[in-house]
């Protein structure tokens, strides 16, 4: 980043600075605006629906459903609040219709009605069962209605240490009838919290966990295997419309897309949502059909993270048959974990949101807010297409073509994930794309760079960085990065040397389409001064003090408060009991959140370093630790008595996850 401002500012002068004074923030274009909850109200949001008579119904994860009147906080500003449902087992969904709802429970889809008028539902009648197991990760989503009609569920796996299937159908969609019958659909789903339909065809959201490198999102059609094998254990019985069984799936580190390719039936994903550089916990997301009321993205999806409270664009195509598309940034800022996105009657987006046992970095536990365009013309990357020779981008506004037509405007990367029994993955493979050339179009409003295709690598990622490129009135992109996930190449004709400004930027090119061993970008388990795993031979008498520290849900450290003796020889264990991945970092005093920020900030670096920023301010530090893990590091104790802290570094987690250090004389 450094760099690029540097060079946008020897080629632009004057008017580089003057940009920059310009440049816009989120809330300019898109004002979050929060309903106000009585303090007697736990509203964790679990399902979302607007009501066409305007009021908002939700449900939440603590077992009620409520009738919020005036979301739209018209007149005086001042929403009401109506219970009309309580007693549910932790709902994660929400439908309404018409006559009824149709909520999902743990173990059953229950539906709700109001038949005296009294505005409280007096049946409660179980429409769909399932089995359960008991295990506390055994969560249901839906239902969901799809533009023919048809209900979808969906059924989350089990934890055990590892996903599983300990009850039939989890780790499964399912078609839900009107009858109540439930039909099996697809499978290979780990934690399916959100799907729906965009374009008449339905996808789902997935996160990062086993078999699952990063958060995604997959367009699902009858008989798909979606990655994750624990559901492949119901796959014989009958109505099963997928074939594949659990022995079928190799467990080799490939790239997910280089094993679909020799595995039918297992699904690409249509784009991956980087993790810790989009968010960390894909979640609900909703497709654009405003024409224009929430600005210019119509026929886009929005989709929130809970980990991160944040909103990012997907902007899909269909090349050669098979769905892919980018990424970008959106909105953050939001007050808790986004679980339920739904539109507003006027346009906006209701953002549901909750944070308990999963935590986020918004700092409440829970919060309903809206998501309003302001009517200004944001500047931004608005849709990004595959070219045989590269990437066209489309801007919502004209560009400056001197700063456009500039290489050092731009950055390409590519990378991709591994597809493991393992807790998500590093970002593995990384190699920097070369521009060959770049084509600004007359109008201002499209930029094509030109790329050798032997550069371009199916299956992967593709970072496209345009910080340099300015609009017209100076100012710089609202938000400068998109992710493309590149399925297909698409046909036609490739560009002409004569049609485009040629760059001569260096960088080696390896025209290989697979895994290039030379630039991998691994999780480094070398130990350094700030990392010993191995206790030192002058320590002959041991250590000192040993120490083990665990972890709890919430993201949180078993034990919040450590002291010990300065000078002193110290082990500490720590044990990842969580199902997230965590590490352990050791902070001067007063320097945490710095160090946070920094690992935060590592972009594609991140999981090479294990989010460990190379600072002073680190005193000692472990890897990151997968769950069910532990890792054990030596070192002598500082000599200065004072309060250092323990963090977890990992995005999104070291706001929460702290604990001190009392270092005493």
């Amino acid at each position: 980043m450094k760099n690029i401002i540097l060079t946008t500012l020897i080629s632009l002068g004057c008017n580089a600075v003057q940009a920059q004074s310009r440049q816009n923030k989120e809330d300019d274009f898109y004002r979050i605006v929060t309903i106000p909850i009585p303090e007697n109200i736990k509203m964790e949001v679990g399902g979302l629906q607007a009501l066409p008579d305007g009021r908002l119904a939700a449900s939440t994860r603590r077992g009620d459903v409520w009738m919020i009147g005036n979301p739209y906080l018209k007149g005086d500003g001042q929403p009401s609040f109506h219970r009309f449902a309580s007693g549910l087992h932790e709902p994660l969904g929400l439908l309404y219709r018409g006559k009824d709802f149709l909520i999902s429970q743990r173990g059953e889809v229950t539906r709700l009605a109001d038949t005296d008028n009294d505005g409280v539902a007096d049946v409660y009648d179980s429409f769909a069962k399932w089995p359960l197991s008991g295990n506390y990760h055994q969560y249901s989503y839906g239902p969901v209605k799809l533009p023919n009609g048809e209900m979808i569920v969906t059924l989350n796996l089990d934890w055990i240490g590892k996903g599983a299937s300990q009850s039939k159908w989890r780790g499964w969609m399912l078609k839900l009838g009107e009858d109540g019958s439930l039909t099996p659909y697809a499978t290979g789903l780990r934690s399916p919290s959100s799907f729906g339909s965009y374009k008449g065809e339905i996808f789902y959201t997935e996160n990062q966990g086993d078999w699952v490198g990063s958060g995604r999102m997959t367009q699902l059609n009858k008989g798909d295997f979606a990655g994750n094998p624990a559901g492949l254990r119901w796959s014989s019985e009958p109505g099963s419309p997928v074939s594949l069984k659990p022995e079928d799936i190799p467990d080799t580190n490939e790239p997910l897309y280089d094993v679909a390719k020799r595995t039918p039936g297992l699904k690409i994903p249509a784009v991956w949502f980087p993790h810790t550089l989009i968010g960390i916990s894909t979640a609900g997301f909703v497709e654009d059909l405003t024409n224009g009321a929430f600005g210019p993205f119509t026929g886009q999806m929005f989709a929130g993270d809970q980990g991160h409270s944040n909103i990012s664009r997907i902007d899909l195509e269909k090349v050669n048959g098979v769905w892919q598309g980018t990424v970008f940034p959106f909105r953050e800022g939001f007050m808790s974990g986004i679980l339920r996105l739904e539109w507003g009657l006027d346009g906006s987006v209701f953002v549901g949101q909750t944070s308990r046992g999963w935590s986020a970095t918004g700092k409440e536990e829970f919060g309903i807010q809206r998501l309003v365009w302001t009517g200004k013309m944001p500047f931004e990357m608005k849709t990004v297409r595959s070219m045989p020779d590269g990437f066209e981008i489309t801007f919502t506004r004209p560009v400056d073509k001197k700063t456009a037509a500039d290489q050092e405007s731009y950055k390409l990367n590519s990378f991709t994930y591994e597809y493991h029994h393992t807790y998500g993955s590093p970002i593995v493979n990384t190699k920097e794309v070369p521009l060959k050339g770049i084509i600004v179009s007359d109008d201002g409003l499209k930029v094509r760079l030109v790329l050798d295709p032997a550069v371009l690598r199916k299956g992967y990622i593709h970072e496209i960085k345009a910080e340099g490129v300015r609009a017209t009135e100076g100012n710089g992109l609202l938000h400068a990065t998109g992710y493309y996930t590149l399925n297909e190449i698409a046909s036609g004709n490739a560009a002409s040397s004569a049609q485009f400004t040629t760059t001569v930027k260096a960088v080696a090119m390896d025209h290989s389409n697979h895994s290039v061993t030379e630039t991998v970008a691994v999780a480094s388990t070398a130990a350094s001064a700030k990392r010993v795993t191995e206790m030192p031979a002058s320590w002959t008498t041991g250590p000192d003090q040993t120490i083990i520290i665990g972890t709890v849900p919430g993201l949180k450290f078993d034990i919040s408060e450590i002291q010990v003796k300065a000078g002193s020889k110290i082990k500490l264990v720590f044990n990842n009991n969580d199902d997230m991945l965590h590490n352990l970092v050791i902070t001067k005093p007063g320097k945490v959140n710095e160090v946070g920020e920094a690992g935060l900030n590592l972009g594609l670096k991140g999981s090479e370093m294990n989010y460990v920023p190379k600072t002073s301010d680190v005193l000692f530090h472990s890897n990151i630790v997968e769950p069910e893990k532990s890792e054990s590091i030596y070192f002598v104790a500082p000599k200065q008595a004072a309060t250092y802290t323990y963090v977890c570094t990992f995005p999104g987690h070291y706001t929460l996850m702290q604990g001190k250090l009392n270092v005493v004389k």
